[in-house]
């Protein structure tokens, strides 16, 4: 039953005002219209027992849970510099920049930063609105895609580096994103996607999600990317800050520890968001991010966002525009193959291939299990195309200028509103669509009221420790090492190849011993079947006695 129906059922048990059952009357029309339609039997709406308010209410809640996904993303891949270079930096009158301009306050540099931020939030929305549509059109299923947690601080912090420090361009992890998306493509077409996942060791595939959740909760704990509780200590390389003031350069605190306001106010922030998602609010994951973001917009205050400086005065500027449309200029086909092959190059795309079959996988296949799309084989309807989506996607992705496109588990709050076909999906695009006319606002969140969002991505990523046997030490410490490795050396990479190593180091006392039981049970078979074979030769052989008298008788 529809919708509407529901809600007519409710108004004439006397809820609702005359103007309320009206208009529930009006819905249930429109839904009715929608279902004989030719989109409503498209998506198969009557089929699966959906309606088209229902979808829509559907899309908004999903909308509503990712929305930080925008800003979020945005925010970690300019951290890299993006495009930026030296070149980008103002000198002194009649000399040229340093390397180390892009490391220090430089008003070029920080302009180019912002610039290349307003076209990452661009990209982020238009891969996100392409991605969703196009699984709603061609995989109908309620599914959200957009630039995938993980992966984006991989790209940023392991490959590039903060602003460029790593050993490879930004153009140049564009290209590895690229080619990932095709390789990920061709298995999905053959099929070989789900069987690649199972490779990999169970401890050490449930660890990299946990691993991956400490790595992003560290990035938002940190100074330039977050809150600010966390930052560099010469002795014992992190510790608690916050301060009043730090230094620009290192985030070294310059004294006055957990009095920095701008902590406080996203501490505040990051209660809202707890209070939202424990609640099930629907849209608790941007709540707290839209609180922090309107307090810094006010101008001269401890926490404002626009500082009266040239770099503050010309993002106040641009941010009284509110509606604009911004078109990428930097970050759209900068794709580049040169230095591609390099040793860091092949880590990083057998790192984010690993990272996109195992998460991605996981994830539809958990999706379609709360949608009800499982099928007895152990797929779920339209899979196959559901994994060409997401594989194309993380292409076109990656020619706009952002990292991998996965499929998002913040789905399943549209699922719980009901949303059961490719319509919920669609409308998740469109929302995103006009998002792209709002780029003053989502350019001019801080990261104080980011970091909150990052810190609980990474509790949700927690959860599936409880699937790994601690009690089992073969099970265990690899899952143990893979998780410590990737917020401590900063990598992604380190985390899987330090938990599949060990696992297979622990592995092999068992293969050894194996292999021996294997080689003495063969030997003796070996000598079975040889006593056989003489005992059987024994017998057909003639007495030498009875041979002799026969020739002695002639």
């Amino acid at each position: 039953m529809g919708l509407g129906h529901e809600l007519c059922a409710r108004v004439e048990g006397g809820f609702f005002t005359n103007l309320a059952k009206s208009w529930c009357k009006m819905e249930k029309s429109l839904n009715n219209a929608i279902s004989k339609s030719f989109v409503g039997k498209y998506f198969k709406l009557e089929a699966r027992k959906s309606c088209f308010t229902r979808e829509l209410r559907a899309g908004t809640a999903t909308f509503l849970t990712m929305a930080y996904i925008i800003t979020v993303n945005a925010t970690i891949l300019s951290d890299s510099g993006g495009t930026c270079s030296v070149a980008d930096c103002t000198a002194p009158a009649n000399q040229t920049a340093s390397p180390d301009c892009m490391f220090k306050p430089n008003s070029g540099y920080q302009d180019c930063l912002s610039k290349n931020k307003n076209d990452l939030i661009v990209a982020t929305a238009l891969s996100a609105m392409i991605g969703s549509i196009a699984m709603g059109v061609l995989a109908n299923l309620p599914l959200a895609l957009a630039p995938a947690m993980g992966p984006n601080a991989y790209l940023a912090y392991n490959l590039v580096g903060f602003h460029g420090s790593g050993a490879i361009s930004y153009q140049t992890a564009l290209a590895v994103v690229l080619v990932e998306g095709c390789a990920f493509f061709a298995i999905s077409a053959i099929g070989l996607r789900a069987k690649l996942a199972k490779l990999i060791p169970r401890p050490v595939r449930l660890a990299c999600a946990a691993g991956i959740g400490l790595f992003i909760a560290f990035v938002g704990l940190q100074v330039h990317q977050g809150v600010g509780l966390v930052g560099p200590d010469s002795s014992t390389l992190v510790t608690i800050t916050a301060c009043a003031s730090t230094n620009p350069e290192t985030g070294e605190c310059m004294g006055g520890k957990l009095q920095g306001p701008k902590f406080w106010l996203g501490l505040v922030g990051f209660i809202i968001t707890s209070y939202g998602l424990m609640k099930d609010i629907k849209g608790g994951m941007i709540y707290g991010i839209v609180f922090v973001t309107m307090i810094s917009w006010f101008r001269g205050t401890s926490v404002t966002n626009f500082p009266n400086t040239p770099l503050g005065e010309n993002n106040y500027k641009y941010f009284k525009k509110v509606v604009d449309f911004h078109m990428i200029k930097s970050t759209a086909g900068a794709v580049s193959f040169n230095n591609f092959n390099t040793s860091e190059v092949w880590v990083a795309l057998a790192t984010l291939f690993y990272v996109d079959v195992l998460a991605t996988t996981g994830t539809m296949h958990t999706m379609a299990e709360i949608g009800g799309f499982g099928n007895d084989e152990g797929g779920f309807e339209g899979e196959y195309l559901a994994y060409l989506v997401d594989a194309g996607s993380t292409v076109v992705g990656s020619t706009l200028g952002v990292s991998s496109i996965a499929t998002y588990v913040e789905s399943s709050a549209g699922m719980r509103e009901g949303g059961r076909t490719g319509l919920t999906a669609v409308i998740i695009g469109l929302y995103f669509f006009i998002s792209l006319f709002f780029i003053p606002l989502f350019s001019s969140v801080p990261p104080w009221a980011l970091g909150p969002s990052l810190v609980m991505v990474g509790v949700m990523m927690m959860k599936v420790v409880n699937e790994i046997n601690w009690s089992n030490m073969k099970e265990a410490i690899p899952a143990f090492v893979t998780i410590l490795l990737m917020p401590l050396t900063y990598s992604i990479s380190n985390g899987i190849i330090g938990g599949i190593g060990l696992y297979m180091a622990l592995s092999l006392y068992d293969f050894v011993m194996g292999s021996i039981r294997w080689l003495i049970k063969m030997r003796r078979r070996v000598i079975q079947e040889q006593n056989q074979v003489s005992h059987a030769t024994a017998g057909h052989h003639a007495d030498p006695t009875s041979i002799h008298d026969q020739i002695t008788h002639v």
